[in-house]
């Protein structure tokens, strides 16, 4: 176990801010770190996002029409979650040899740089295709240090929840992308509001980007604070937190990791539904603003904590698979009325996003545990990441491009289908999980 101990000056800091801490750390506390470390990672996700329908189109792909423009830049963006699995096993190789502490620190030092750096990429303008590698490079490091990123923090907090409680810490986590992706809409929309067109395509889209090292350093300290705990150390000499090796996790628990991946598709079908693709249709096909389409996301993702804290409430009450069943029937019924309320002007647009968001809340809020109980707990932390990295490769990760591009041949209704299919895609791994239960029983 010496790796484990093995402290960097971060680690150092913590365990110091700790030895003042006789009681150690609570569940509450946990929860903070775990709140504030996947906030700062989707507020990356959505900075960069964002800039795919505002700037990128624009500087990096001026040589095509913006439909094609946005759509290249959807792709750059799907590299990410490509990148992400391969991510996964570096850095649980990492975490097996060095510890955790280190891995965080090299995997949230990356992912910080690989963000701000997209800041200071020149224009196509200015250095020709190489600002489409630069960019392809910078986002496949966003992805790799993301699969880094994954701390076991969601794990100790199921762990700590009491019996009656479970859907309501398993919500927590997920806080952090509505809070995330208020905060980057909530930048952008300031300097887009604010600046002329000129000015924040030349200067004011880089400020969010430069956001994203000092809350990554912030979240790096919060998630160490509870890595070098007494309590998570033993939670990880009993083999509930450790990494074992990915390829024998897919060996031996192959079924339930794909069983796992495509359980939350109705939920992250919902969620490029309801941030990244309605923007680049209102910035793409309507004469709105921009500004105020992102202040309704901020809205939205109000609506989207609420819902989030209310799955955590009614899971507990019917069970989180009844939960994830009836929220897919019920995206499954939106995804019909969706393209005719985001082509409704103003007010359809808002109603599509407050409707949108509180689906998406309660079915996201407890999407991420419908199966990772069932790996055994050798395996459970692997097993668990890995399946995250697959639900968003399978489910997010081409969303945007995909939905783009059939709207723009086919119009909206056929991104309505799209998302129709994520939800059948839900309720049939929650069949297909269903019924292996019971035959295993």
């Amino acid at each position: 176990m010496s790796h484990i101990t093995a402290a960097n000056p971060f680690e150092r800091d913590a365990r110091a801010v700790n030895a003042r801490d006789h009681h150690g750390v609570n569940p509450g506390e946990i929860a903070i770190g775990v709140i504030i470390g996947r906030t700062a990672e989707f507020f990356d996700f959505f900075v960069f996002a964002i800039a795919s329908v505002l700037v990128f189109p624009q500087r990096v792909f001026p040589f095509v029409d913006p439909v094609t423009g946005t759509l290249y830049s959807f792709a750059i963006f799907a590299l990410a979650f490509i990148a992400r699995p391969f991510g996964t096993w570096l850095f649980m190789t990492i975490d097996r040899n060095f510890g955790k502490g280190v891995k965080l620190t090299i995997a949230i030092f990356l992912l910080g740089t690989s963000t701000v750096i997209v800041a200071f990429l020149p224009a196509y303008d200015q250095i020709g295709s190489a600002a489409i590698w630069l960019l392809a490079i910078f986002r496949i490091g966003q992805g790799m240090a993301l699969g880094g990123t994954w701390d076991g923090l969601a794990s100790l907090l199921a762990m700590n929840a009491p019996e009656h409680q479970r859907g309501w810490y398993a919500m927590i986590p997920q806080l952090g992308a509505p809070l995330g992706m208020m905060i980057a809409s909530g930048l952008f929309a300031f300097f887009l509001g604010f600046l002329p067109t000129a000015d924040f395509l030349s200067w004011g889209w880089q400020f969010p980007f430069f956001c994203a090292f000092a809350i990554n350093v912030v979240a790096l300290f919060a998630r160490l604070r509870i890595v070098v705990t007494p309590e998570y150390v033993r939670q990880f000499e009993n083999r509930e937190l450790q990494a074992s090796r990915v390829r024998r996790t897919v060996r031996e628990h192959g079924r339930t990791i794909v069983i796992g991946a495509f359980t939350p598709l109705a939920s992250f079908a919902m969620f490029h539904m309801v941030t990244v693709f309605p923007l680049s249709w209102v910035y793409l096909f309507t004469q709105q603003s921009s500004t105020r389409f992102l202040l309704i996301e901020v809205i939205g993702g109000i609506v989207g904590v609420i819902a989030i804290v209310l799955s955590g409430v009614i899971s507990d009450r019917i069970g989180r698979r009844n939960l994830l069943m009836a929220l897919a029937f019920l995206i499954a019924i939106f995804s019909g009325f969706a393209p005719q309320l985001l082509d409704g002007g103003e007010s359809g647009e808002l109603i599509f996003m407050v409707v949108g968001f509180a689906l998406l809340g309660v079915s996201f809020g407890q999407c991420s545990g419908a199966v990772a109980s069932n790996f055994p707990r050798a395996f459970r932390y692997t097993g668990s990441a890995l399946v995250s990295d697959l639900a968003w490769l399978f489910g997010a990760g081409f969303a945007p491009f995909v939905a783009l591009l059939l709207a723009d041949y086919f119009g909206l209704i056929a991104a309505g289908l799209y998302l129709l299919s994520g939800a059948v895609c839900t309720l049939v791994a929650l069949l297909v999980y269903n019924r292996l239960e019971v035959s295993e029983a």
